[in-house]
């Protein structure tokens, strides 16, 4: 170009030639870093869309190259592993209970405050195992509830009788409730079993064909060819052939599983281990048996040696203390304890069997029996049973006040399931009673999963428009999905009801609310795990342990420190640490709750914070003792007691 300057002629012709391809040049250029901008942006909200609008997951761009990386992809795969780990994926059934549906803003702001802040922890491919099924039971309950409500509407006290029919019953008797099918006679059970309910069966084995069956079947899902067997409880008698020995088979089946491990009583012919007690109870109770030498010796007087033991090995093994015989009448009970069914026939205890996961007793629908026995009388008894909310008197006094403060003291979290009626209204009429909750300064809420019973849930949704303190969660009651209800108490906690403090609970625990509050005033504000901690525990690996860990789950030696469920308090910071963690999948799920919490706090404590552990014996994790801050396994009727007490000598004592 130097060359052309001694001509401008040249100069001119040259520029007139150049000037069309530098213009082309620089629009070319510009179009090329507009179109990088473009690609660049929209390749940042494929990704966003990822970690934050799970619905929209299919079929994306991202996905594609995600599955198909190149090699230059290696040093940026190692950026973004977590993501890629841990991704949302369509769960059946999730659409069902987000769709839109008819239920007014007030209703929904009673009772689905967080229902739709849970969904991105429901559509993680990493959930815990038994997700995609609670989901999936879910939606049917979900669906099955709309329609009762849509077919309700309008209804205050003239209620149809479509839905006079779907009461809960304290006790259902055989006269009314017991239907014979082909291959049994089966007694109907409207609002499944709770702690304390019982069954009691009074009949004759058949001389011929002693051997007969008591199944506790569960609610059948749509889909399934049979329904789950929450307990079955098999009795084999030997009738004429006497080389066969008496023996109880207890067990367990669902769809998913098929039949579990067997228990067998007597306990020296069971494969379970004897050792584990439930409720404090062996599973299978022996008698030890004087010979006839020493019977006919000592007829008038009975040793220590005579007694009837509560033990797992006999000396003597005998028939004749077997609780069923060919001919002869007996009454058998089965009663609900906190941890497993217990059988009491004739007045004595003969077997327990603990509860399996996602087989619990408030899932029972029916009880059948079958074989060869004759049935004189069947009664089930302490059924849960919903109130009259109409005709409840103080229910103006027992309702959730309104929260005025833009940030309450300390928000309460209570674990409850949809069918434990009795032990939410104890809970109104005692603690929830305190001046600090009553003001506004304390809010409480009940953290409830839906039922697969349908009557249960309509008495469910009734009793949370009445009370405004229940919040319902999107998915089935499971065992195994209590740590979502943590989760949930955070999200209330941090976005809804902001509180400085918020605790976990469950609905069979009394809180001394104002000594809680006390004692709080000395703690610190931020980084504070306070309640009865565990710090050094290990993994249940023991299968069939309701608390089994596997390797795969966990696979360190130890726990990090965590605060046992009953009660424990957490400040505000950590829980927006956790609500925050998991909605960025960086978080670990967990099915025991407790000790989940434990480790996410350890992952708040790696970040860089200093975390305030304080343990409190005061926080009791089983029963009640003199001078507690919280007592747990405490009935309705304790409950009540307890606030009594507390009411009128004004010192926490126990009723026990």
């Amino acid at each position: 170009m130097e060359e052309l300057d001694c001509c401008p002629c040249s100069r001119m012709n040259v520029t007139k030639i150049a000037l069309p391809f530098l213009r082309m040049r620089k629009w070319s250029g510009g179009m090329g870093i507009a179109a990088l901008a473009l690609i660049l942006i929209f390749s940042y909200s494929l990704i966003g869309t990822t970690t934050t609008q799970p619905e929209k997951k299919k079929h994306t761009a991202y996905d594609f190259f995600r599955n198909h990386p190149s090699k230059s992809n290696d040093s940026k795969r190692a950026t973004t592993s977590s993501l890629m780990d841990s991704h949302f994926v369509n769960v059946e059934g999730l659409n069902d209970l987000y769709a839109p549906n008819n239920i007014s803003k007030e209703e929904q702001m009673k009772a689905l405050v967080i229902w739709s802040e849970m969904q991105f922890l429901l559509s993680r491919s990493d959930a815990l195992p038994e997700t995609a099924q609670g989901i999936k039971e879910a939606s049917i309950a979900w669906k099955d509830l709309l329609t009762i409500i849509d077919e309700n509407k309008g209804y205050e006290s003239n209620v149809s009788d479509k839905v006079e029919d779907r009461t809960c019953s304290y006790s259902v008797i055989s006269v009314v409730h017991l239907t014979e099918s082909s291959n049994g006679i089966i007694l109907e059970i409207p609002c499944g079993l709770v702690e304390d309910s019982s069954v009691t069966l009074v009949g004759i084995p058949d001389e011929f064909n002693g051997s007969f069956g008591i199944e506790f079947q569960g609610s059948q899902v749509f889909g399934e060819e049979n329904p789950p067997i929450i307990l079955d409880y098999r009795v084999s008698l030997p009738s004429n052939n006497m080389t066969e020995e008496p023996l109880v088979h207890q067990n367990t089946w669902s769809q998913e599983h098929g039949w579990g491990k067997e228990e067998i009583c007597p306990a020296h012919r069971s494969t379970s281990n004897s050792k584990l007690k439930v409720d404090g109870l062996v599973p299978c109770n022996e008698q030890i048996v004087r010979s006839n030498v020493e019977e006919n010796l000592n007829v008038s007087h009975l040793g220590n040696n005579t007694l009837l033991a509560n033990v797992s090995q006999g000396i003597a093994h005998s028939s004749a203390n077997f609780p069923y015989s060919e001919g002869n009448p007996f009454t058998a009970t089965l009663w609900v304890g906190a941890e497993g069914f217990h059988m009491t026939v004739n007045g004595r205890h003969e077997t327990s069997f603990a509860y399996r996961e996602k087989l619990e007793p408030w899932a029972v629908s029916r009880v059948k029996v079958s074989g060869g026995l004759k049935i004189l009388s069947f009664l089930a008894k302490g059924l849960p049973i919903s109130e009259d909310h109409d005709l409840v008197a103080d229910v103006e006094l027992l309702k959730a006040p309104a929260i005025r403060r833009k940030r309450v003291v300390m928000l309460v979290g209570v674990f409850s399931t949809g069918n434990n009626f009795e032990r939410r209204m104890a809970l109104r009429r005692s603690w929830m009673q305190y001046e600090a909750v009553r003001s506004g300064d304390v809010a409480v809420r009940f953290f409830v999963g839906l039922h697969k019973n349908s009557q249960v849930n309509f008495e469910l949704w009734k009793e949370a428009q009445a009370y405004g303190d229940i919040q319902l969660m999107p998915f089935v009651d499971y065992y195994s999905l209590i740590s979502l209800k943590t989760i949930a108490i955070c999200i209330m906690g941090t976005k809804f009801l902001p509180a400085k403090y918020i605790m976990k609970t469950d609905d069979d625990a009394f809180v001394r609310i104002d000594e809680v509050l006390s004692s709080l005033k000395g703690k610190a504000s931020n980084n504070l795990l306070y309640g009865l901690i565990s710090f050094d525990s290990s993994p249940d690996r023991e299968k069939d342990s309701k608390w089994y860990i596997s390797s795969e789950e966990w696979p360190h030696s130890t726990y990090p420190p965590w605060a046992h469920g009953p009660g424990y308090i957490i400040s505000r910071d950590i829980a927006k640490f956790i609500v925050q963690g998991h909605k960025e999948r960086k978080l670990k799920l967990f099915k025991l709750e407790d000790v989940a919490m434990g480790i996410w706090i350890e992952e708040f404590k790696k970040s860089g914070k200093d975390v305030h552990y304080i343990s409190d014996d005061r926080f009791h994790n089983a029963g009640c003792e003199a001078n507690y801050f919280l007592a747990h396994y405490q009935s309705p009727r304790l409950v009540l007691c307890l606030w009594e007490k507390l009411q009128k000598e004004h010192e926490p004592q126990c009723c026990e």
